[in-house]
This record gives structure tokens, C-alpha cells and sequence, in this order.
């Protein structure tokens, strides 16, 4: 037996202020679509700003149903509706803010493994990384370079 060691490397900006411009203007636009989000069971609300190769920003905010497997989350959201209106085009950047109701959220939110399983598809299909920033309500900021960062040994189409 042998034993494999993985590892995974994050940027931390100490808050959305520290920021690039050109990413905190991402950010923004994140949290101000989370506060859309319908979130009527989980009281939990996240948002998604994706910015595209042709200047274009798609937004994201998760949508709940009674039917809990029916719902979708903001990162999903936003992902299929960048590919569905703009199928060409690269996804460079991808902005993710939440927070809940009841309760202050200060830790960085990353995405659950549907949503990483879902963007590492469009990550293999344009065959270059995807930088996610992700936070809470407040508080730090973390970078992945790369979806593959956040789910090593992804399962593609290469294995079908």
C-alpha cells in the first residue's frame, strides 16, 4: 500500500475591503443578490456573481422548495444561466456571499459538493481554472485558484 497526500492552498484577504477593485466590485454585487435569495425553510441566503471572458456578470441566489430536493443552490443558479445564455464564453471569476437569518455568519462559505461538482464541469469543459472567492457576512475572504483546488479528484467525463 501505498499512501497519496493532497493538499489545498487558499488566499485569505482579511475582509471585502482588501479586496481587488475589480473583485470587490464582484463581491458587492454577490451580497446584493443574496438578500433575493428565497430561503423561506433554511433562512440561509447566498449569493453568486460570475464574470465572464466577454465582460458579462451572471448573478445567482439559491431558490428553497417544500420539495427539498426541488431547490437550487445560488452557485448552480448562477452557473447553469451563465451556460445557458452565454455558452462560449469562459467563466473567469466567481463572487459567493452567505449569511443566515437568524444568526451572524463571519466564517467563509465555500461551495456545498453539488455546486463544486457542478462547476468543476465547466471548468473541465473550458479547460481553464475558475477563481472562486468566497466569505460569510463579514469577515474574511478566501481564494481558490481553481475549482480542482476545492474538489480534488473530480470525477469527469473522462471516466464515462
Amino acid at each position: 500500500m501505498k499512501k497519496i497526500t493532497i493538499t489545498s492552498e487558499f488566499s485569505v484577504f482579511e475582509n471585502l475591503m482588501t479586496l481587488p477593485s475589480e473583485i470587490q466590485n464582484l463581491m458587492e454585487m454577490a451580497i446584493s443578490i443574496r438578500k433575493k435569495a428565497y430561503a423561506p425553510y433554511s433562512k440561509f441566503r447566498v449569493g453568486v456573481a460570475i464574470l465572464l471572458d466577454n465582460g458579462q456578470i451572471v448573478l445567482g441566489s439559491n431558490q428553497e422548495n417544500a420539495a427539498y430536493p426541488s431547490g437550487l443552490c445560488a452557485e448552480r443558479v448562477a452557473i447553469f444561466q451563465a451556460g445557458a445564455i452565454y455558452p462560449e464564453a469562459t467563466i473567469l471569476k466567481l463572487a459567493i456571499s452567505a449569511t443566515a437569518d437568524e444568526k451572524p455568519v463571519a466564517s467563509p462559505i465555500p461551495p456545498c459538493g453539488a455546486c463544486r461538482q457542478s462547476i468543476a464541469e465547466y471548468e473541465f469543459k473550458q479547460d481553464t481554472p475558475i477563481e472562486i472567492y468566497f466569505m460569510g457576512e463579514t469577515g474574511e475572504v478566501y481564494l481558490s485558484k481553481s475549482l480542482n483546488n476545492l474538489l480534488p479528484l473530480a470525477f469527469d467525463k473522462k471516466f464515462l
